[in-house]
């Protein structure tokens, strides 16, 4: 039996007046996400081989990505 490899990302998801949230997902939903609605969420990382690995990512050092909110507040 074939699998096909899966793939995990690590991506940014605005949250309404406040500083963005860290999320994770397969590759696979992300390509989703985005069809859905382009350019909402913002593509940190990909490539990771296990969900492990990417959540493990996603809590480490915060990664600043600026967002409309913050700009507006400065």
């Amino acid at each position: 039996m074939n699998t096909i490899p899966v793939s995990w990302v690590i991506y940014s998801r605005p949250v309404h007046r406040q500083d963005p949230m860290m999320a994770i997902c397969e590759q696979s939903e992300w390509d989703a996400i985005e069809l859905d609605r382009p350019g909402i969420n913002t593509l940190i990382q990909k490539g990771f081989a296990s969900e492990g690995a990417a959540e493990s990512a996603a809590r480490g050092t915060p990664i600043y990505v600026p967002t409309l909110w913050a700009k507006r507040r400065a």
